[in-house]
């Protein structure tokens, strides 16, 4: 579709969180004009997926997340999805630092900061991947300054309370990128939907559930309902950004579009073990990464991860990975019942029966307990005692199922878009790594459903991200832009 830029414009965005916030501001500042309405059902800003401690506040960079470079039947690493995440990573920094030198963004401080990025591994096998892992990628412009050690005093260094009392003749390897981030994307999308409403063409609805949407005389009448008064009201859009996290799949349902027919979801909740001890805080500065077990989903991968959240250092621990039929975390245990219908029936089973181990490892995370969990920690702190340590919720994902013509239905990770064919609406479906991609999927988005309005945007586009459609990224780039962005975003070690 082509967006006009007259007073008639209208935008609604479903869903406060970092992809709302995000789409909500590209298009703010390539059509000043537009007015755009935001829907959220609950009534706080990002408190769903976007929110601190529903999700691994990693600037995934493919730096340390080891499910990122699968390998091969021959024995070789495949770096391409890393190298992916790796540039989409670049892009939101960019856009982060061109937010922040244009006055938009301020105190980026307060949702960004510099932390290692480790891999860590043990055991013959698992040390050689790692191994061949950090050979293919350190050749990569992306992964330059990567670092690589199986010496125990090094890795003492690097990880200390990781290392203290483990066993000296145990196996073990790790690698170390001192550029990476951690980003609380909770805080960024209040502070993104917070500048935008002081444009008088941009409103936020709190405790506002969009209950459906249709198309009607060429545009989408959307039936919205006041959760504090009761009272319920109809708005028309042009058009219409469905990034409702879980909730996605239900709206896009009820949208009626062709491209949405079939969509399944299958719902993964998380918990960590958060540290209370602020001597036990204070020895790890670091996010280490483990390898998955067999079967477990990507959101569901360990680390022992350093953050700051709300301006105070933290330690947690997982996530460990359980079942609810509820989509959001704030939802409804009829959300997986209820989705359920004619359409996607039979993609729901077909990827159930593909997916056996991911059942069998489910049912295995939910029948842990609080010492099962602390037991799982001591393989990455030896010395961890429970008193120190307290369980909390993380967030619900819902994995996406499709239809597939050779398997009849595939439980996919990772996030896609589906659009209408006229670009009128579209919604994000899927989980990892989203919010730290949320610019090029955003981007992404742009291209497939406003293609003739990027044509007049894409010299602005460049000015705020200069690598889009950049055809001479080399090395050198990617330095001279990770100086800018550190600089910008206030990244203390200098090239982040």
């Amino acid at each position: 579709m082509k967006l006009q830029n007259s007073s008639q414009t209208h935008v609604v965005l479903i869903g406060a969180g970092i992809m709302s916030a995000t789409l909500a501001v590209l298009l703010k500042k390539l059509n000043p004009e537009i007015k755009i309405t935001i829907y959220e059902k609950l009534d706080v800003i990002s408190g769903e997926s976007s929110d601190a401690l529903n999700n691994a506040g990693t600037g995934h960079s493919g730096f340390c997340e080891l499910n990122y470079t699968p390998e091969n039947e021959d024995g070789t690493i495949d770096i391409k999805k890393a190298v992916d995440v790796a540039s989409s990573f670049e892009v939101s920094k960019e856009f982060w630092a061109y937010l922040a030198e244009t006055g938009f963004l301020h105190n980026p401080e307060r949702f960004i900061h510099s932390v290692p990025h480790m891999s860590f591994v043990w055991g013959e096998e698992d040390v050689d991947f790692l191994k061949k892992r950090w050979q293919a990628l350190s050749k990569h412009p992306l992964f330059e300054g990567m670092k690589y050690s199986e010496d125990f005093q090094q890795l003492e260094d690097w990880m200390p309370l990781v290392m203290k009392d483990r066993d000296k003749n145990q196996k073990i390897a790790a690698t170390r990128m001192d550029i990476g981030t951690d980003v609380n994307y909770g805080a960024l999308t209040r502070k993104l939907i917070l500048n935008l409403v002081m444009d008088e063409e941009v409103e936020l609805h709190v405790a506002h559930e969009v209950r459906n949407l249709k198309r009607k005389n060429g545009k989408w009448q959307i039936k919205v309902k006041n959760l504090t008064t009761d009272k319920k009201t109809k708005t028309l859009a042009d058009f219409v950004f469905i990034g409702a996290g879980g909730g996605a799949i239900q709206l896009l349902d009820k949208s009626g579009i062709e491209e949405g027919e079939g969509y399944g979801g299958f719902p993964v909740s998380g918990e960590w073990l958060i540290c209370t001890n602020p001597e036990i805080i204070a020895q790890h500065h670091a996010k280490v990464y483990g390898k998955a077990k067999v079967g477990a989903p990507p959101m569901s991968v360990p680390h022992l991860d350093s953050r700051v959240i709300n301006g105070k250092n933290e330690l947690l621990f997982g996530p460990f990975a359980g079942f609810s039929t509820k989509f959001l975390k704030n939802g409804s245990y009829w959300d997986l019942p209820l989705s359920i219908e004619w359409g996607n029936i039979k993609p729901m089973l077909s990827a159930g029966l593909h997916n056996i181990p991911l059942t069998k490892y489910l049912i295995e995370q939910v029948r842990q307990n609080k010492e099962d969990k602390i037991e799982a920690l001591k393989e990455y702190f030896p010395d961890a005692k429970a008193e120190n340590w307290i369980e909390r919720d993380a967030g619900q994902r819902v994995q996406i199922i499709k239809k597939d013509e050779k398997e009849g239905g595939v439980l996919q990770f990772g996030t896609e878009i589906v659009n209408s064919e006229d670009g009128s609406i579209a919604a994000l479906l899927g989980a990892s790594p989203g919010a730290s991609t949320a610019v090029r999927i955003m981007l992404d988005l742009m291209e497939k459903c406003f293609p003739e309005d990027l044509k007049n945007w894409e010299k602005k586009l460049k000015e705020m991200i200069p690598s889009y459609k950049n055809p001479n990224i080399e090395v050198d780039y990617y330095r001279q832009s990770r100086e800018r962005t550190s600089r910008l975003l206030k990244l203390s070690n200098g090239n982040a």
